[in-house]
């Protein structure tokens, strides 16, 4: 983490005030948040609608804070502990970020994308780790004051530091990128997250391109190759870009040759590695183009065939992203409930169609958030692809949900499809339906929290 004197924080911030007295005192990391402040970190107010930062200084320096940056125009600053003056602290957390990154000799790793940010994060980081020490996002840090603090959280000797980035508007990405200035700039993929702010699909391809704003000028921008919308954008970027694109398609730099699902994981082959058998302890298709994106970020710094074998077989994925549990009752659970958009969805659900040697097969769907106008017909979309002859059973949660068991109930058998807003009831009659032969798939947005249900399967 960062370790500077006062003076240079002073200077990498552009404030003042700071009394000469202070100069050499040293912070050890930063912190925005009074609650989780650690002795000798540097204390950033920040101010939002109905909170001001400012308000927690003094309780900051009675947790051990070695200093805070203070608003100048914030009235009653506190005296004799040291402060240093700005014009806007969350201004200044993101230039002393900037200005940090700059003195080390990191390289950053940029990953943006509709779907499977945190997935391919969690990928490129196994994968480079074979080889460098490497950093990354923790939890969910990715955005305006998650990226300045992930970097100031990295170590003077970190070598690659892999930064998620996420965005809920126009340039968001942007501002980001330039924070960062990445080595190595990914796109995942476009879907349809967002659409209530970014309007349409085309809108989103051109918000998530903002991540080359930032890109350094020997920097490589890798990018999902089966996208039209970012086929035609990418002709209009004006610098010169060097390109490495991955997806299905044979045009694209990096494809798989064959795919194939296991018990516990996905193997598959590459073309540019044709005699290396790959295997991932995470099931679905989709998360094969999570991994051609991180394979070619291992490649372009020469880690070998070898390591990538070892290190995608030995991943470690964050919680909720196709994780497999068992119920109480011996049921096999895949919780797929961290997010999700159509897209997402949609290849969870083709996953749970492929998968064989189950009783039953159960889709607990809850509401997809942030889709604007269209989120009705985008929910029907998905209960349109439901067919009794590839599952049992459907329950849904959520009103928006609720379209799903409605656009899916002439496919099945009366009682099959139930639609819920209430949680405690589903995971009651979920109960009553399951066996311990049994596949359940728990697929939907962040703020349904559908885990709630796979805790009680599992008490």
């Amino acid at each position: 983490m960062i370790v500077r004197t006062l003076r240079a924080v002073e200077e990498m911030v552009d404030g003042n005030g700071l009394a000469e007295s202070f100069y050499d005192t040293a912070i050890k990391g930063v912190s925005t948040d009074t609650r989780t402040i650690q002795p000798g970190n540097l204390y950033i107010p920040l101010k939002g609608a109905n909170f001001n930062g400012h308000a927690f200084v003094a309780d900051a320096f009675a947790k051990g804070a070695s200093a805070a940056l203070w608003e100048k125009n914030e009235a009653n600053p506190p005296t004799n502990v040291p402060l240093i003056f700005v014009d806007d602290t969350l201004q200044a957390l993101q230039q002393l970020a900037n200005r940090y990154r700059k003195q080390l000799a990191v390289k950053v790793v940029g990953i943006t994308g509709s779907n499977g940010k945190t997935t391919t994060k969690d990928m490129v980081y196994g994968l480079l780790a074979s080889t460098y020490k490497v950093q990354k996002t923790e939890g969910n840090l990715n955005n305006h004051i998650g990226v300045p603090l992930t970097l100031l959280r990295l170590k003077e000797d970190t070598e690659i530091a892999v930064v998620e980035m996420g965005m809920s508007n126009f340039g968001e990405i942007e501002l980001l990128s330039k924070i960062s200035e990445p080595s190595v700039a990914i796109i995942t993929n476009i879907g349809e997250s967002h659409l209530q702010e970014l309007g349409s699909r085309d809108g989103i391809a051109r918000a998530k391109l903002e991540i080359v704003s930032g890109l350094q000028s020997d920097g490589v921008f890798v990018y999902y190759g089966d996208e039209p919308l970012l086929q035609t954008r990418v002709k209009n970027i004006k610098r010169p870009l060097r390109m490495v694109t991955f997806g299905q398609k044979i045009a694209n730099d990096y494809y798989p040759t064959d795919i194939s699902l296991e018990v516990n994981g996905t193997s598959f082959t590459v073309n540019q590695a044709p005699d290396y058998r790959l295997f991932l302890p995470i099931l679905g298709r989709h998360h094969v183009y999570n991994a051609l994106a991180a394979i070619s970020v291992a490649r372009l710094f020469h880690v070998s065939w070898e390591a990538i074998q070892a290190s995608l077989a030995e991943l470690q994925m964050t919680k909720m992203r196709m994780e497999i549990i068992k119920a109480v009752n011996g049921a096999t659970m895949i919780n797929d409930a961290y997010n999700a958009s159509p897209t997402s969805m949609k290849a969870a659900l083709e996953l749970l169609f492929e998968l064989t040697g189950y009783e039953k097969k159960i889709a607990v769907l809850g509401d997809m958030l942030e889709l604007g106008d269209q989120e009705i017909e985008f929910h029907q979309q998905i209960g349109r692809m439901l067919q009794s002859e590839k599952l049992d059973y459907v329950l849904t949660y959520g009103k928006r949900a609720g379209h799903i068991a409605l656009a899916a109930q002439h496919s099945f058998p009366s009682g099959r499809v139930q639609a819920y807003d209430d949680k405690q009831a589903l995971a009651r009659d979920l109960r009553s339906i399951v066996s311990a032969r049994d596949l359940i798939l728990f697929k939907a947005s962040r703020g349904m929290r559908l885990e709630d249900i796979i805790r009680d399967l599992q008490a």
